[in-house]
């Protein structure tokens, strides 16, 4: 089996234009969440939202493709023989509000599939690439199944592309269910009521020794485990004992050559939602020692942003191992029970030489990936 390193990691987000904005933001307790004026949310639960400067609604086209168009700007050349995976939930939905307001027919940008051409195209590969499609663990598992091509000798390199909007489709949907939080998320805080939206994208360029060397490029770190597993409990709750989520840190372990107690930090989904974070820190305590393993959630600082979520958090797992330091939850004021030493307000220094990134999704889907620095 082939080993699988990540060697270029980007993002965009509420915090700013790049990773390091983002890194640096959270180092220094900042939060991107602010009062949307897109559209009007007067019927909604929420005026809050992470949302991105630069993105211009007036134009004609999608915000996902103008999106697409800043995080590309950052990857520079890629081998054109690179296999592309986009994630995304809903990628052009904004162009749906339009034309059904005005009654017009619904443009192909609307579909999940040009976005992932429209990347292709810009980027100079030879294939249109795929998308995966798996509610909130989409690109976490995108960054998964890259790596098992690598691994198994399918492909030498593979591209991650992964972003959603914050578009009123959304935003009104979330609304409904009663999901999100009338004021800015506040992940493991014992009076949370709910996520805040954001929106965001991310690349994550994998390749293999082979190509790494061909390329001269550096490996920034190495996937080392990634599992994937289901609750199959409810449409949107999780399971309350995490079943699914555990299954898929174990495969994680597994495929990685380590115990739990090798873990030291983890990057959580910290949605801020009631059951999803008491479900999390359940399963911390279950699988990790609450006096040695830290963790955290940035959701409370650029929003839930939905398929892009784990992308964003993988660059930010790179990020973090560079940097030997965990930025801490923005949000978190009042611990809930179980959270002290786990969860800080504040950053602070890895221990070890890996770290876990979790994501969990609609319809009980659990995805877990682990990195460790070169």
């Amino acid at each position: 089996m082939n080993p699988v390193y990540i060697t270029k990691a980007c993002a965009v987000t509420a915090m700013g234009p790049d990773l390091e904005s983002l890194y640096n933001g959270l180092m220094d307790q900042k939060s991107g969440i602010s009062k949307i004026t897109r559209f009007n949310t007067q019927c909604y639960t929420s005026p809050y939202a992470g949302v991105i400067t630069g993105l211009d609604h007036a134009k004609k086209s999608s915000l996902i493709f103008q999106l697409s168009a800043m995080l590309t700007e950052q990857l520079g050349t890629i081998g054109s023989d690179t296999f592309l995976i986009s994630a995304s939930t809903k990628a052009g939905i904004d162009l749906l509000e339009e034309n059904i307001t005005k009654s017009k027919m619904i443009p192909k940008d609307l579909f999940l599939s040009s976005l992932t051409e429209y990347i292709a195209l810009k980027m100079g590969l030879n294939n249109k690439g795929i998308n995966i499609n798996s509610a909130c663990a989409s690109s976490t598992i995108a960054v998964a199944k890259g790596a098992s091509l690598i691994n198994m000798g399918a492909v030498d390199s593979v591209l991650i592309c992964c972003m959603d909007i914050v578009s009123e489709f959304v935003f009104s949907g979330f609304s409904a269910l009663g999901a999100m939080s009338d004021e800015p998320a506040r992940p493991f805080d014992k009076n949370r009521n709910g996520l805040s939206l954001g929106e965001g994208a991310a690349a994550i360029l994998l390749m293999n020794e082979k190509k790494i060397k061909a390329c001269g490029n550096s490996p920034l770190c190495r996937i080392t485990g990634w599992g994937i597993a289901s609750d199959a409990t409810h449409l949107t709750a999780p399971a309350k004992n995490g079943d699914g989520l555990k299954l898929a840190i174990k495969k994680a372990c597994k495929k990685a050559k380590i115990s739990t107690d090798d873990i030291h930090a983890v990057n959580t989904h910290g949605t801020g939602t009631k059951y999803n974070d008491s479900m999390e820190i359940a399963v911390i305590h279950a699988m990790f020692n609450p006096n040695q393993v830290i963790a955290n959630s940035i959701k409370g600082a650029i929003g839930h942003t939905l398929g892009a979520a784990g992308g964003i958090e993988v660059a930010l797992c790179v990020k973090m191992l560079q940097k030997k330091m965990m930025p801490g939850t923005i949000g978190f004021l009042d611990p809930e029970k179980s959270t002290q030493k786990i969860i800080s307000p504040d950053a602070r220094p890895l221990t070890g030489d890996c770290i876990l990134t979790t994501n969990s999704g609609f319809g009980g889907t659990n995805a877990a990936i682990i990195f460790k620095k070169i």
